[in-house]
This record gives structure tokens, sequence and C-alpha cells, in this order.
């Protein structure tokens, strides 16, 4: 059999795959806080047909190897945690980070994952309080790892957080009186080691290290909170049409390098002596 029909199978089931990564990232152009992703690629073994300096008698000291690479395969899907833009939407309870961070959510059964959205909203949870909440629910973490709450008497629009997470609330005369909260920011020693759960969640895998609470010290860089801005996706619309394109290329030429293989062997099948 041929080896280029395995290779060229090889490489049409790499550009699906391909495919695949770049229409996840045209549907979260709109995402808040997505992170385009980019597949990686490797190539197949290679088989050596004649090795550099053989048959030194016969044909001299050949200078390189004579292989043939059987195909491709993906290997990995990276991130660019490149920052998308700020929008801001006026809303006190939307933060953004300027920065590596990330916020902290308590999935519930003592797990907690990690999202660069900052679309918040402050809930009733009884008892007079009022917790800060993700889109599903989640309670939003502080830096001792317990829901951010306040008292119900605080109105959104008179919360003020400042760009290292400590809340306040303003007064009838104006004035912040802080709460003596501050939301949790982490970093990770490997972000592309995180895992993807869905929701605009990650949590922590054995390749991304343990998350790394910012305090002064701990970091290299300290995040900035941005309150009353989102961030948005950093997906370039422009950029993956173009790679669609390529992929799509690179499918029809793979797919090509099975047909004229099929021809070839009929041709052989057909020879008459």
């Amino acid at each position: 059999m041929m080896r280029s029909l395995w290779t060229g199978a090889s490489g049409m089931h790499a550009q699906t795959l391909k495919t695949d990564t770049i229409s996840n990232n045209i549907a979260n152009v709109n995402t808040t806080g997505y992170n385009r992703e980019r597949l990686e690629f490797q190539s197949l073994l290679y088989q050596t047909i004649q090795s550099a300096g053989s048959n030194p008698s016969i044909v001299g000291n050949r200078p390189a190897n004579l292989q043939v690479g059987h195909g491709v395969r993906a290997v990995a899907t990276t991130r660019s945690f490149q920052m998308g833009n700020l929008e801001p939407t006026h809303r006190n309870v939307d933060f953004a980070i300027q920065g590596n961070g990330f916020f902290v959510v308590d999935q519930g059964h003592g797990n907690v994952a990690y999202t660069r959205d900052g679309s918040f909203n402050l809930t009733p949870i009884g008892g007079g309080q009022l917790a800060l909440v993700n889109h599903s629910g989640m309670f939003v973490l502080d830096q001792t790892g317990n829901p951010i709450v306040v008292p119900d008497t605080v109105d959104a629009a008179h919360l003020v957080v400042s760009q290292d997470g400590s809340f306040a609330a303003r007064n009838s005369e104006g004035q912040p009186v802080d709460l003596g909260i501050t939301m949790a920011i982490v970093q990770f020693t490997n972000r592309q080691g995180l895992e993807a759960i869905g929701g605009n969640l990650f949590r922590e895998s054995p390749t991304s290290g343990a998350p790394i609470l910012e305090m002064p010290g701990d970091v290299v860089q300290m995040s900035q909170i941005i309150q009353g801005h989102l961030e948005r996706s950093n997906v370039q619309i422009a950029e993956e049409m173009v790679g669609l394109i390529v992929s799509q290329r690179a499918f029809e030429l793979n797919s090509r390098v099975i047909q004229t293989s099929d021809q070839m062997l009929q041709q052989a099948t057909n020879m008459r002596g």
C-alpha cells in the first residue's frame, strides 16, 4: 500500500481538527473574556530507507539520509492570552482584569474554577445579604476563599471597587466606606496548562500549577481590576477567515494526494506484462 494514502488521510484529519478550532473561535467572537485557540501540529514517524554514509564502497559517503515521512497529527491546543479590548458597560458589578490574573468562582462541593469573564451580579441570599455571583449563579470568592457578600442596604450603583480589588460603598455623603472585602485574583505558572471546562471557566491541572493568589511579592506583576468594564474576546475575524481558507485548501490538496495515489495504484493493477 502506498504511504501517500495514509499520509494524505492524516493531513485531512489534521485539517478537519484545525477547522473545528477555527469555527469555535469564530463562534466565540462576542464571548466575554474568550481567548482564541490555536491548533499545534507535529510530524509523524519517519522511515529511513537509506542512512547517511551507508555502502561507501558503492555510492561513497552519502551526505544525507533518505527518509520518508508518514504525515502529521494534532498534538495540542494552545491559547492566546493576549488581552482583548476593554468595553465600558457602566455597570458597577462588571469587571475586567488588566494583567495575567483570573477571577475565582465557587462551583460547589469544594470545587473552584477560574475565569476572565467579570460579568457579575448581586443576588439576595437571605439574612439581609447580597452575594456577588456570575451568570451561572456561582459565588465570586474573596482573598480568604469565602463568597463576596455585602449588606442588602448596599446599592450596586454605590459600589466602589479599587484596582486592587478592595470593596467600598458610598454613603449618603458620597464618601466611600471600606467594606473589608478584597476580591481574589490568582495567577498560574503555566496558563496554557489550564483545562477549559466551558461556561468561560477553567480549572487547575497538573501542568498549570497551583493557583498563586496575587499578593505583593508573590507574583512578578500584579493585575489591575477595572470596574465598569468587560474584556471582549481577542478573536480577530479577518485572521480566522484567512486561517479557514488555508485550512480548506490544505484539506483539498491532501484529498488530491489520495486521489492521485489511487490512480497510480489502479494503473499499476491494470499493467500487463
